[in-house]
């Protein structure tokens, strides 16, 4: 399965929860969907790094794609950036020095489009699906919500971009 396939289940209940939630009176409700919505986001970006390094490592031998994909059952919300970076620099020096590259670059569009930094949001977003799941406690409005998960996106296409030969 592609990594972008991953994406599929919470762009479609974004784009069936932002016709309504906005619109609730309730604030706690819209907390609650904020909430769900992290959990969803988070576990699409674990699928889809893992789809990532496993597909990188199958490429290289069948055997170490097994290997990784073992290795990675076990990240359950371990997806900050600099887990991901030490995942990177698991398989090489040269692939964390692109993928800081790329980081840099994207950061510094993003910041010029939209002035907030893709590292932040993306961490806020992972903080707030561990506060809510752990916690019950939500730290991001639902509007935040969607655009840390549309900015994650971006972290996780960039990685996969970096994983490539």
């Amino acid at each position: 399965m592609s990594y972008n396939d991953r994406f599929q289940s919470t762009d479609d209940l974004i784009n069936h929860l932002i016709v309504f939630v906005p619109t609730l009176p309730d604030e706690q409700i819209k907390s609650n969907y904020a909430g769900f919505l992290s959990a969803s986001a988070v576990t699409v970006y674990e699928l889809a790094i893992k789809d990532i390094f496993v597909e990188f490592a199958e490429k290289k031998n069948p055997a170490f794609g097994t290997f990784v994909g073992k290795y990675f059952d076990q990240i359950n919300g371990h997806i900050k950036i600099n887990d991901v970076r030490k995942y990177i620099k698991s398989f090489g020096e040269k692939y964390l020095k692109r993928f800081e590259t790329k980081m840099e670059k994207k950061n510094k569009q993003l910041r010029m489009i939209c002035n907030n930094d893709i590292k932040a949001v993306y961490g806020n977003l992972i903080t707030c699906r561990h506060s809510f799941i752990h916690e019950n406690r939500i730290t991001l409005t639902f509007n935040e919500v969607v655009e840390g998960y549309k900015m994650g996106k971006e972290i996780i296409c960039i990685l996969s971009e970096t994983m490539k030969r």
